[in-house]
């Protein structure tokens, strides 16, 4: 049923949109919740992204679920963003707030809820491969949870150990880098690997008991 008597209206905007499956996931979320809210798929170019965020507040829009490159340019749009999503560099789901759009990013959240379904990250020790935006979203959200230390690895090396910098004055967790190659090491202790890079990669031997987890919208997996 509705909250009000207009339909809720999100937006999935990205560059390019098609392909993205939220619309039809969200569809029926919001059937089984028996939520009255319609959901749109919007193809933006970055350079209309400014508008477009305008436009959804002026519809009275309840948010929109921002993709791809689009996240980056979101950031500095919106007057509010929390400290995951400046963390990270990037927002995935700007909301309409009485104070103005506030900007969230939720991949590292939700990534760590799905783990500890199969495996307790605290106490543990983690590979993250990727130091883009869904990377730092899926580090932080690692170390907030209490991992005993992290491994970051990406084939951009400047941006990677800026990245382990970034990590290290949180004072959160231990983070080291892990040197980019043609085949990436994951060192012996670590017990949870996240693959959040579209760059093809093959890893060497991993243990039977080592929880993998791939974030990454790659038409191809890792090997």
């Amino acid at each position: 049923m509705s909250s009000g008597p207009l339909q809720e209206i999100i937006a999935v905007v990205g560059s390019p949109a098609a392909g993205n499956p939220a619309q039809y996931l969200f569809e029926r979320a919001f059937e089984a919740a028996r939520l009255d809210w319609r959901i749109i798929t919007c193809d933006v170019a970055i350079e209309n992204l400014s508008a477009c965020l305008a436009g959804s507040e002026a519809m009275g829009f309840r948010g929109c679920l921002v993709a791809g490159k689009l996240r980056r340019a979101a950031l500095p749009l919106v007057p509010n963003a929390s400290p995951t999503a400046r963390f990270a560099g990037g927002v995935g789901l700007v909301e309409r707030t009485q104070g103005g759009l506030a900007g969230h990013l939720t991949d590292g959240r939700g990534l760590v809820e799905a783990l500890r379904t199969h495996i307790d990250p605290a106490g543990r020790h983690a590979v993250v491969v990727g130091a883009g935006t869904t990377g730092r979203a899926v580090a932080l959200e690692l170390a907030l949870a209490g991992v005993a230390g992290l491994v970051m690895a990406d084939p951009d090396e400047t941006r990677g150990r800026a990245f382990v910098d970034d990590l290290a004055a949180l004072q959160t967790a231990p983070a080291e880098w892990l040197p980019w190659g043609a085949t990436l090491t994951v060192p012996p202790e670590a017990a949870i690997v996240v693959n959040a890079t579209t760059t093809p990669l093959t890893f060497g031997e991993l243990r039977s008991d080592v929880f993998f987890a791939d974030v990454a919208p790659a038409a191809a997996p890792p090997r």
